[in-house]
């Protein structure tokens, strides 16, 4: 049995549940919206994990569960939690379901895309780029500040920069042009991260228990994601990832603890070969549809095979009723 964690109509959550039922493998939707009618009975027993959950209408044992799939949201802004006539109980249930679910996912063995401890990277980007360079990719120049002053001197000393976020939370990458400049004393009310600009063509590589999936982007806009909302352009493409570059990718996700992840890089003009983050959970379907890469049907066998590593030794987990 393999079990599915977030909201059912998210893309990437709806393309893993077609790709199992195309492959007639069983599965579960856990539906985070259900909290309050999806009850979970977990139990830890040494390294054992016993108990039910119950969705989509049946009772699943936990013990014939070969994989997860997680895709959550924050459970936060959820519509059941911030609608809600009586505020205190359901934020209890809310945040007590989402406990117990998310100390699940980081014990239960078997194939767990992803378990949250291995995400945590992604929660700092500079932090992260720490461990990307260890792993011998190149990160372009940065500097993270809230003093306008330093980053007027880091733009002297390199030239064109972009500015993005720091945390997880998805943010366009711009340019530091003049427009940008004129409200840089901004940054004083939050550290903001600029980086040299390298020249290059951006690759997006997917990993997926294993197996990897590059897609080399040909854009004229600085974030490819979002070319197409200013009349810019961004073609994706299958590109073979050569055995060194693909040896180096599988070192880093192993090293962060991933079994699925979105790895992004340049192939500068210069030669050399930058990361700039990797993805804890990637939103694969934007590069599937382009490319026609069965990224989504390699992660269901994944789920069904069970071969993504040891579980994450973690406290008991509680029961929700």
């Amino acid at each position: 049995m393999i079990v599915i964690c977030g909201i059912p109509s998210e893309p990437p959550i709806a393309a893993v549940t077609d790709a199992l039922g195309d492959l007639g493998l069983p599965h579960t939707v856990l539906n985070q919206r259900h909290f309050l009618d999806t009850p979970l009975d977990l139990e830890v027993d040494g390294t054992r994990v016993r108990g039910r959950l119950r969705a989509d209408g049946r009772s699943v044992d936990c013990s014939t569960v070969t994989g997860i799939y997680t895709r959550l949201m924050d459970w936060h802004v959820l519509p059941e939690v911030r609608e809600t006539t009586d505020a205190d109980e359901t934020l209890r249930r809310c945040q007590s379901w989402h406990d117990v679910l998310g100390s699940w996912i980081e014990i239960a063995p078997g194939c767990v895309m992803n378990r949250t401890a291995a995400t945590a990277t992604n929660q700092s980007k500079p932090y992260q780029a720490q461990l990307i360079r260890r792993a011998g990719f190149a990160v372009p120049e940065t500097l993270v500040t809230d003093d306008p002053g330093l980053v007027r001197d880091f733009r002297a000393q390199h030239g064109r920069l972009i500015y993005k976020s720091i945390s997880a939370v998805r943010s366009v990458v711009h340019f530091l042009d003049d427009e940008a400049l004129d409200r840089l004393p901004l940054v004083r009310h939050c550290p903001v991260q600029f980086q040299r600009y390298v020249p290059g063509t951006n690759v997006r590589v997917h990993a997926v228990a294993g197996e990897l999936f590059a897609t080399r982007i040909e854009t004229d806009r600085v974030d490819y994601r979002y070319a197409h909302r200013d009349g810019g352009r961004a073609e994706l493409t299958p590109w073979p990832l050569p055995d060194e570059l693909a040896e180096r990718c599988t070192a880093l996700v192993t090293r962060l603890g991933l079994t699925l992840a979105g790895i992004d890089l340049l192939l500068a003009d210069d030669g050399e070969v930058y990361c700039f983050e990797v993805n804890p959970s990637p939103a694969f379907n934007f590069f599937e549809a382009h490319t026609g890469q069965p990224i989504a049907r390699a992660v269901a066998l994944a789920l069904a095979r069970g071969d993504g590593g040891p579980p994450v030794s973690r406290p008991a987990v509680p029961s929700v009723p």
